[in-house]
């Protein structure tokens, strides 16, 4: 969003907000409860969209404004964590169709059961990069397994790894000899959209041990050309992290997918919340959540990396 765009924002919602203050001032004037009650609901909803924008204000970091990739890759625990991976890879899809944002799947590894080993989306939209950056880590989910003919309780884990999307004004240098160029076949539903050619790309750098993968289009040509921009996108995120290491004092190495390195639990039995474990931010509608309700998780977070401080919380079983 321009400067300009953002100053007629801003008039917009001055101008909505003294319409509706006349408003309310009519309706006690003429003793009209339902006028009152509109002005009244027309505020409360500025209120909201002020504070969204407040929040926006945050988004001022080298690649914010950027279209971002989301990777969600399934923990130990096999078709549980991968089901867990693939509820995930719904739940960030879903948030971004809530801001229309576009989504598009590049790459899905299927469990051998059910849910996803990983899975890449590109999503695309003003501010993308900015809102996800703070999803990454790992996820844990408690609840009472579908899979389980005992109907037991079980705990289980993915990771989600977010990365910008970088344009021709970013120079990342990449020596081909530096990486592997593997090409596979297209995993699928079945059916017309199995790929019966190797068109699917996957590229290790070898320097730095990242891996990315694409089978998105039929043709091997244009997954690779999209394999090596998310290449370029995941390098230049590991260096705006180093950055923030550096300017913050802090050593924040990516972790295991398991116990003790979670940022998020989300617990559906015994009780109903979603806890963040970095701010204390919660819910206790974890469906509104997976279905994308993740704002005031995001919010929290940013404001957090802005003004410093968080709460001290505790593990949720």
């Amino acid at each position: 969003m321009s400067l300009e765009d953002q100053i007629s924002a801003v008039k917009r919602l001055e101008q909505e907000l003294e319409d509706a203050i006349t408003l309310i001032e009519l309706g006690e004037a003429e003793e009209d409860e339902a006028t009152i009650q509109e002005g009244e609901e027309t505020i409360r909803n500025l209120q909201a969209e002020a504070a969204r924008r407040q929040v926006e204000t945050l988004l001022s970091g080298e690649a914010d404004a950027n279209d971002t990739y989301v990777e969600v890759h399934s923990g130990a625990g096999g078709t549980e964590s991968q089901d867990w991976a693939n509820m995930l890879q719904r739940m960030y899809a879903r948030w971004a169709e809530r801001r229309k944002y576009k989504v598009e799947l590049l790459e899905i590894t299927d469990g051998e059961e059910a849910g996803i080993k990983s899975a890449t989306l590109l999503i695309k939209g003003h501010n993308a990069y900015g809102w996800l950056k703070t999803e990454s880590g790992v996820h844990r989910l408690v609840r009472i397994s579908p899979y389980d003919s005992n109907a037991r309780r079980h705990t289980s884990f993915a990771s989600v790894w977010v990365y910008p999307v970088v344009d021709d004004r970013i120079n990342i240098e990449i020596k081909e000899s530096d990486c592997r160029i593997d090409t596979f076949r297209s995993s699928g539903a079945g059916g017309q959209h199995v790929n019966t050619t190797d068109s699917a790309v996957r590229i290790t750098h070898i320097p730095s041990g990242i891996v990315v993968a694409c089978q998105q289009e039929r043709s091997q040509h244009k997954n690779r050309a999209t394999a090596w921009n998310m290449l370029r996108a995941r390098l230049y995120e590991a260096e705006l992290k180093k950055r923030e290491e550096k300017a913050n004092a802090e050593a924040a190495a990516k972790t295991d997918i398991g116990w003790g390195h979670q940022i998020r639990s989300y617990v559906l039995q015994p009780y109903q919340m979603v806890k963040d474990l970095r701010t204390g931010a919660q819910s206790t509608s974890p469906q509104d959540v997976l279905d994308g309700d993740l704002d005031p998780f995001m919010e929290a977070s940013l404001a957090q990396r802005v003004y410093g401080g968080g709460a001290e919380v505790e593990d949720i079983d």
